[in-house]
């Protein structure tokens, strides 16, 4: 497929690229605070969540079910032309249009995670499955116009470096609900333990109130018309239906089996008979410089080889770990090989995730970068929800080793497309 107008030229062959210059600047910070916002409410629903539920008693097959209420996260494209026409406004306040709805999600995504503690699992699950709802909604929300900022604040030569420090900060929210609230939870009630989790917004709200707006790449839309058609109108007919059906079948795909596979990961450890703090320290910490270590060579290392041949390298790895999964519930509750096959995981996933939202700022023309990024983003979600919601039921049938090994099964159509999405020889 051919690339959008205003390609970004760190995904050309042809332009020298700033390489390690470019991780030292303001935007790259910009992009290490605004991944970590964007990731915190995400990760809450997938491990502090999730811990809490099974922690008060309650199923893994309704902790499964509990996947279904990320459903924004793959409808986010829906009320994207919403963001891109309107501007939110305060009586004493012009934050623009981008800063005003990061600030506005930014709140409100606090707001409802520190609410979560106050209810319990036993006694209100419905008011729990509604709260965690609009934790995913406003997290959505957020990724939306965070997505749009960061591809308009990028300069042409930042993109693919700058997608992968995102990636690698977007990971690195994951120890705060995933291993710092897991500890709190031994030893605080669970309404502290929240409070504390939403509390790691407020660097993000901090950065919202002190940067800039990004430059505007032509008019904003002049009405909701032309927010939602043009942008799935450009994307269909820059290379026919058939090759922008390709493109979604593959964004669908790719990483269908590694977020099967780690979508329930907690509960995983926890039946294998480690306890909440070994997995908050062991598990989560190694995932901490395995991911940081995974998004900087992936970023560096994409430079060098291009978005194509990297999304064939790191397919390759992450079928390696989703395996080593597999591994591990044969061993048993080993520490040191929790470490290890949770290290590699993490630093496999940081990879991907470099070269795939590289793939993807790439198919993003930045006239319509709200409601395409999110269409794309959206799309990628799809199998993190569908297959977290039926992965209870899998385990329960087949036990966690065959669970993994079809997890693995599942990664090998998205690499079967790379010969007609991403050609080994091809930089794009």
């Amino acid at each position: 497929m051919s690339p959008p107008p205003h390609e970004p030229a760190a995904l050309s062959a042809h332009e020298e690229h700033p390489g390690w210059r470019a991780f030292l600047n303001r935007h790259m910070l910009i992009c290490v605070f605004l991944g970590f916002t964007s990731g915190l409410p995400l990760f809450t629903l997938v491990y502090l969540v999730q811990a809490w539920l099974r922690s008060e008693g309650v199923n893994l097959k309704e902790i499964g079910l509990f996947a279904l209420i990320q459903f924004p996260y793959t409808w986010k494209f829906v009320w994207a032309p919403l963001m891109d026409r309107y501007v939110p406004r305060l009586p004493l306040w012009r934050p623009g249009r981008r800063r005003g709805w990061m600030l506005a999600t930014q709140l409100l995504v606090a707001g409802a995670i520190a609410s979560l503690g106050f209810v319990s699992p036993r006694d209100a699950i419905w008011t729990v499955a509604a709260l965690t709802a609009l934790v995913a909604l406003f997290g959505a929300s957020q990724d939306i116009v965070i997505d749009a900022y960061r591809r308009e604040l990028l300069a042409d030569t930042e993109q693919g470096l700058g997608n992968a420090v995102h990636v690698n900060a977007y990971k690195i929210a994951a120890l705060i609900p995933g291993s710092l609230s897991l500890i709190l939870s031994d030893h605080l009630p669970w309404h502290a333990v929240f409070v504390a989790t939403a509390a790691f917004m407020l660097p993000g709200m901090i950065l919202t109130l002190v940067v800039r707006e990004p430059q505007v790449h032509g008019a904003p839309p002049k009405n909701l018309r032309e927010a939602i058609v043009l942008p799935f109108k450009e994307f269909v007919a820059r290379d026919g239906l058939k090759a922008a059906l390709l493109v979604l079948g593959f964004i669908f795909l790719y990483k269908l089996g590694d977020v099967m596979a780690t979508t329930l990961s907690t509960s995983f450890f926890l039946d294998l008979g480690f306890n909440k703090t070994t997995i908050g320290v062991i598990a989560k910490t190694t995932a901490f410089w395995a991911s940081l270590a995974g998004g900087i060579v992936g970023g560096a290392w994409l430079v060098k080889i291009g978005i194509a041949r990297g999304l064939w390298i790191f397919g390759v790895l992450q079928i390696v770990s989703t395996l080593g999964f597999a591994w591990l519930a044969k061993i048993g509750p080993s520490p040191a090989a929790l470490a290890l096959i949770y290290g590699f995981e993490t630093f496999a996933t940081g990879l991907t995730l470099s070269a795939f939202t590289a793939y993807i700022a790439s198919t993003t023309d930045p006239r319509y970068t709200a409601t395409q990024f999110a269409l794309f983003t959206s799309l990628a979600s799809v199998p993190r929800t569908l297959a977290s919601a039926a992965s209870g039921f899998v385990v329960a049938r087949i036990g966690w080793f065959d669970y993994f090994l079809v997890c693995a099964v599942l990664a090998v159509p998205g690499m079967l497309l790379l010969p007609k999405i991403a050609p080994w020889k091809a930089r794009v």
